[in-house]
């Protein structure tokens, strides 16, 4: 969209209530700027002379990195153009106080003052966007699979023995379904740091990565929980007089509401039983289970395990990932739809390079770049909807904006 009115200026900003109309392709929306600081979007009145001279800034100090014309040739440097211009504005404040670190943007504009960084930003907002890119085929191949895929992957290797989806069909191999991620991530991190005494659990899961056993304990907590395909030893009745005394940790039936304690319902009997000799003697370490291990004789182990293999299990209060269209529809609450911000605060998403949107919601999620907002948005990213938002964004038509200021609305 060809825009026909960049900047409209006024004499003086109005306090209180700032009205902006913003269009892009026939969306409208008034902007309630509250309190927020004057001087932030003096750009916002920017002037056609104002433009020129931002240009001439950025022939001398933007050009190397970022282009006369604001489309990026360099890897991990953003497109500029069209980019919305209080964020530009306030962005390299940011970078001038040494809030992004010592790196070539800080040093660029360290020395540039307000009128310098207002005019430029003016500029570069005034250009036409970056074509949408079109993604190929291989880096669309080299996304990584979202966290479920990535875990029912991972999990193949253990259905021989713990069962398909995590289910024993197997006495004395423990069901895996029904437990919680922290909890099913703390075990195996046992068994690979030697805490937990089993060889060849320490063998298979040795070269696991953190990432790839979240993965799988997501895949496992969001699988249907199921009793044990297999025999219960032991007398029930009596097992079950003996579990009062389990409920404080493990909840009523065995279906524990503590993310950090296991669920014990369902589970295989000749593996619970086992578990509880391994406490007895130490084989197995935790503190907590240490005293009641020792007071239970191998008859009372065998109850306990037939009482709780009997039990019906629940699955673990986990929900299931976003995708990333679902993830893409919170962030364009503030970015816009297809991530064309209408508000002249929020960076336009629309279009950009994907190798900048990736580093960015990386720093953010590492905490290396600061924003409350984007530190509780990107927390819940992993490494393959960090890829899938940047390229959804990326490839999304970037479209231009202007900008009308209307005075405020007369005081009552």
């Amino acid at each position: 969209m060809k825009r026909i009115a960049q900047f409209f200026p006024m004499k003086s900003l109005m306090a209180g209530l700032l009205g902006a109309w913003l269009a892009t392709v026939g969306v409208a929306q008034t902007i309630n700027l509250g309190s927020a600081n004057v001087a932030d979007f003096k750009v916002v009145y920017a002037t056609a002379q104002d433009v020129v001279e931002g240009k001439r800034v950025a022939e001398t100090m933007c050009v190397n990195c970022h282009g006369i014309n604001g489309i990026s040739v360099q890897k991990g440097v953003p497109n500029i153009a069209g980019q919305r211009p209080v964020y530009l504005h306030l962005e390299m404040k940011v970078y001038q106080v040494g809030g992004r670190g010592g790196n070539t943007m800080a040093n660029t504009v360290k020395y540039m003052n307000d009128d310098a960084i207002m005019k430029v930003s003016a500029y570069y907002s005034s250009l036409e966007p970056a074509e949408g890119i079109v993604v190929s085929n291989a880096k669309s191949a080299k996304t990584k699979p979202d966290a479920i895929s990535a875990g029912r992957a991972a999990a193949a290797a253990c259905g021989g023995c713990h069962g398909e989806a995590g289910v024993s069909k197997t006495a004395g191999m423990p069901s895996l379904t029904g437990l919680d991620p922290k909890y099913f991530v703390a075990a195996i991190n046992a068994y690979k740091g030697g805490q937990r005494k089993h060889d060849m659990m320490k063998a298979l899961v040795s070269e696991l990565t953190e990432t790839e056993i979240s993965n799988i304990a997501l895949y496992y907590a969001l699988q249907k929980a199921e009793k044990a395909g297999t025999p219960a030893v032991g007398n029930v009745a009596a097992g079950k007089t003996a579990a009062a005394g389990c409920v404080g940790c493990h909840g009523e039936g065995g279906v524990s509401g503590n993310p950090s304690t296991p669920s014990l319902a369902g589970q295989d009997s000749q593996y619970f039983a086992a578990v509880m000799r391994a406490y007895k003697d130490g084989s197995r370490s935790d503190a907590t289970m240490k005293g009641p291990a020792s007071s239970l004789d191998e008859a009372s182990a065998k109850n306990l395990a037939a009482f709780y293999a009997t039990q019906t299990p629940q699955s673990p209060k986990v929900g299931k990932p976003l995708s990333v269209a679902e993830w893409a529809e919170r962030c364009d609450r503030c970015h816009g739809v297809n991530g064309n911000s209408t508000d002249p605060r929020a960076p336009a998403l629309a279009a950009q390079r994907v190798d900048y949107l990736e580093k960015v919601l990386r720093a953010y999620k590492k905490g290396e770049r600061k924003s409350k907002e984007m530190a509780v948005m990107s927390e819940g990213l992993d490494d393959a909807l960090v890829d899938g938002l940047a390229i959804h964004y990326a490839r999304q038509k970037a479209r231009g904006i202007s900008y009308l200021i209307l005075p405020a609305p007369p005081t009552k």
